[in-house]
């Protein structure tokens, strides 16, 4: 196959050199609710295309290859005094598969215990091209299942106004979970 980034022949749908090249991750922060940072690897005008696939049977490669570059790496490097659990917000399999789920697949580590479908929105409204108004008149309704971890960080694949991921701390915090951080791709906020 060829690589989607430079047309090269290579095993990967993005080849070594393009994933060294153009995908080194670098970090963003903002934060969200005031207190609560949110991480994010990537501008979202850098990888937009790439992120596009989710939408279709190749988001799958792409996602993978993206949570091994930005995720994993980070999770070799992650230390903390405690055990942490590591949540993907709403892990609906679309298209065969979850999104979120294959990014926090890609935090297990020593300090970081992945969970699944653990934190799952109970209105399946999509916040996708939506306002911020949309995003308030339709809140996500997360419903949180029990884990053991007290620590918690959250992962999705796109930060735009925040909405989605102050909901799921609202939910953790009433479950009387602490969330650490949020790990985002891509901020959308960095064009």
């Amino acid at each position: 196959m060829k690589c989607l980034l430079c047309a090269s022949w290579s095993l990967k749908h993005i080849c070594k050199d393009c994933q060294n090249e153009n995908l080194q991750p670098s970090f963003f922060k903002r934060k969200v609710r005031g207190n609560i940072e949110v991480y994010s690897f990537y501008r979202y005008g850098d990888i937009e295309k790439l992120l596009h696939t989710k939408h279709t049977d190749l988001g799958f490669y792409i996602y993978s290859i993206l949570a091994k570059v930005a995720f994993a790496r980070f999770a070799e490097k992650f230390s903390f005094e405690e055990e942490v659990a590591s949540l993907g917000v709403d892990e609906s399999v679309k298209h065969g598969y979850s999104h979120t789920a294959i990014l926090n697949r890609a935090l297990k580590s020593e300090y970081i215990h992945p969970h699944f479908s653990k934190l799952m929105a109970t209105s399946k409204e999509t916040y996708s091209g939506k306002s911020f108004q949309f995003r308030l008149l339709h809140p996500r309704k997360f419903k949180v299942k029990a884990f053991k971890e007290e620590y918690v960080i959250l992962v999705d694949d796109i930060i735009t106004t925040g909405m989605t991921l102050t909901q799921a701390v609202d939910a953790l915090e009433k479950e009387g979970k602490e969330v650490l951080f949020c790990l985002t791709l891509a901020d959308a906020e960095k064009k």
